[in-house]
């Protein structure tokens, strides 16, 4: 995922982050500079739905423009496939042990 809030901020003619700030607080919303300057600069690891649904409203967008997927990064993270996957999959052995009992046949 790629974090568009300064983008989308911009395209509302708020060009620093203590004017969200501002915007936020008269919408409802107090949040601490620490947590608007780690929204305004990096990408945050974690975020409220009911913030997420605030700075929407503030900045007059949809989630999916502050969220953008990238799903060319999650397929480079994908493992490569190994030719028994490619065969239909890998044959699932069950794990003898105590309290088990052979699968039926």
């Amino acid at each position: 995922m790629r974090w568009n809030l300064r983008m989308k901020a911009a395209e509302a003619g708020i060009w620093k982050s203590t004017e969200l700030r501002r915007r936020l607080a008269a919408a409802g919303l107090e949040i601490s500079a620490g947590k608007m300057s780690g929204w305004w600069t990096t990408t945050p690891t974690t975020i409220r739905l009911d913030d997420l649904d605030m700075l929407c409203s503030v900045l007059g967008c949809q989630p999916t423009d502050l969220l953008i997927c990238e799903p060319d990064k999650v397929a480079a993270r994908k493992p490569p496939a190994t030719a028994e996957a490619t065969r239909g999959g890998a044959t699932v052995r069950p794990r003898l042990g105590r309290h088990r009992s052979e699968p039926p046949v």
